[in-house]
């Protein structure tokens, strides 16, 4: 059965202050999480170890941090090792976000390089992709999702890959005003899924968990959730609002 989760992605917003609060109003909601459903908090790095201490009697919620640098080491002022991050307990890491792609100039394969990483120290990577609005209004989504996985994921084994959560980010659909129905995001659920099984078998297109990263929000999440190869949401700015976010945990078939 594929894990189905919800991820919260904070971004660089929020005080210390205000983010306890905020996972106090979340655990407060009382949610009750059934088998193989998850809920991952990714906080800016200064409140993980905060994020962890608050979550630690709660089955079934995990912390996430929200990128880590593509060397074991170094001098590299500012930045954050994957090794750090597993000293310090955290579960997951969200890599290749599209503003990370965006402002950062991250490729594929530098994200190749997170990825082993990432997986090298325990951590679950969220690997991000999607396509921005030229490439949606040309047509050549599929194509452009499918180089995506090809140079971050596939040099990959099937039992690695098994570690991994893909979360598809309509960037076109995203601040824009436009918006992605529920169709088109089961079609680039479905096409990722398939490309993962024609690479790593058909098991392993079964196993993974493909999130949808575009905007989901309370009064879409139930719809998105409910098609067959969307298994939870990446959530941006409602994950900021604990009743908005309990919300889209509750649409969770």
């Amino acid at each position: 059965m594929r894990k189905k989760i919800v991820a919260g992605n904070w971004k660089m917003n929020l005080t210390l202050a205000q983010g306890e609060q905020l996972i106090n109003d979340i655990l407060q909601a009382g949610l009750t999480l059934k088998e193989g459903q998850e809920v991952v908090v990714a906080t800016p790095f200064p409140y993980l170890l905060k994020a962890k201490a608050l979550l630690k009697n709660y089955p079934g919620f995990y912390v996430a941090a929200q990128n880590c640098h593509s060397e074991k080491s170094g001098a590299y002022t500012g930045e954050v090792s994957a090794e750090m991050l597993q000293s310090i307990g955290v579960d997951y890491v969200i890599l290749g976000h599209s503003e990370r792609r965006e402002y950062f100039q991250e490729s594929n394969a530098m994200l190749a390089k997170k990825i082993d990483q990432a997986l090298a120290n325990g951590l679950k990577p969220i690997f991000c992709c999607g396509e921005p609005l030229e490439v949606r209004q040309a047509e050549t989504q599929n194509a452009y999702v499918a180089k995506q996985l090809e140079e971050s994921l596939y040099h990959l084994t099937a039992e690695q890959l098994k570690q991994v959560v893909i979360a598809y980010e309509p960037i076109w659909a995203i601040g824009t005003g436009l918006t992605a129905s529920a169709a088109q995001a089961q079609d680039m659920h479905a096409f990722i899924r398939s490309q993962i099984a024609n690479k790593f078998g058909r098991e392993a297109g079964l196993h993974i968990s493909v999130l949808y990263g575009g905007s989901a929000k309370p009064g879409n999440a139930a719809e998105l959730f409910s098609c067959p190869d969307v298994d939870g949401g990446l959530i941006g700015g409602a994950s900021l609002v604990a009743a908005d976010f309990v919300s889209i945990i509750e649409k969770l078939s």
